[in-house]
């Protein structure tokens, strides 16, 4: 996981602060932690992911060139794994009419604090834990003008739900002192709870997701 700098700290936990009010009584009682079961490097997953940015800053303006740094450091070497490893499978898109955070999307955009950007799901089988696989954001559909990475889903004794995104925004908001383009970087890890909204967070933008499993998915409680 990206080591926060000190001066970015305060930044992530305005907006953290801020989505978690904004969701405040829209997420369900926490399950207990999922492991994944034996065998289960075929199981199918859905996957339901919103990447959305803050509609102004939240905070004040930083050294965003130092966050690029700690972020190369952190993450290299990461990608390396043994030839025993196992790569997760991309099964297919989901339809919009499948999606189970569209009502959150809509209070997202009407909140005047956020702005989605994109919204996308798909099926896949897991990877094995600390290889890092995923799939880059284009081929999961969520196309936006600077956005490139990978999310990717690992299993281990547990499942969790990763991703390693940059997001050069076109017009970044004027608060957060960055001129065009300024590469924002989200690098992080979380255990999956099934049916459980998970929230990663970064002063600039922030993805919502969601993880079910393929047989039984229901929507989330509200």
């Amino acid at each position: 996981m990206l080591r926060m700098d000190a001066r970015i700290a305060p930044l992530r936990l305005t907006l953290g602060l801020a989505a978690s009010a904004l969701l405040a009584g829209t997420l369900p009682a926490a399950p207990q932690e999922t492991p994944a079961p034996a065998g289960a490097g075929g199981t199918v997953y859905n996957i339901e992911i919103i990447v959305f940015r803050a509609a102004g800053a939240l905070g004040g303006a930083e050294t965003w060139s130092a966050e690029a740094a700690a972020r190369s450091i952190v993450i290299a070497g990461d990608d390396s794994s043994s030839g025993s490893a196992q790569v997760g499978h991309f099964v297919a898109m989901l339809p919009s009419s499948a999606w189970q955070l569209t009502e959150l999307e809509s209070r997202l955009r009407a909140s005047g604090t956020y702005v989605p950007v994109a919204h996308a799901a798909w099926s896949q089988t897991p990877s094995s834990w600390g290889t890092r696989a995923g799939f880059a954001v284009q081929r999961l559909g969520l196309n936006v003008q600077g956005l490139t990475g990978t999310v990717f889903l690992e299993r281990g004794q547990f499942l969790h739900l990763g991703m390693s995104l940059t997001y050069a925004m076109p017009s970044p908001p004027p608060g957060l002192g960055a001129a065009p383009d300024t590469p924002f970087t989200l690098n992080e890890s979380r255990r999956v709870r099934f049916y459980e909204r998970s929230y990663f967070d970064h002063p600039a933008f922030g993805v919502i997701a969601l993880v079910t499993p393929l047989q039984g998915a229901r929507a989330p409680g509200r």
